[in-house]
């Protein structure tokens, strides 16, 4: 699956264009490098995503085409997250 598209299915980031530009424009590597809006993902890769000084990271568990909201947090499980992108995300 696309690296926007897993983004946002699993409702880390809640929009598919604000995922690609998160992407595109350098914030977000897999598994330590840089990826851009179209890298592949799967399962056990680690997501790092950068906004400002914000800084989460989180390893994949699935992926799915589709999936409820209640249930897209199953996807990923969160390695790190400061505390303001925690505030944000509940």
């Amino acid at each position: 699956m696309r690296l926007d598209k897993y983004l946002k299915v699993s409702r880390i980031i809640k929009r598919r264009t604000v995922a690609k530009e998160a992407c595109d424009g350098g914030r977000v590597s897999i598994n330590g490098k840089p990826a851009k809006a179209g890298a592949e993902v799967k399962e056990n890769d680690i997501i790092e995503i950068r906004f400002g000084a914000r800084l989460g990271r989180y390893q994949i568990t699935d992926v799915r085409e589709v999936v409820r909201k209640e249930n897209a947090a199953e996807m990923y499980r969160v390695l790190e997250e400061d505390a303001e992108t925690l505030r944000e995300r509940s």
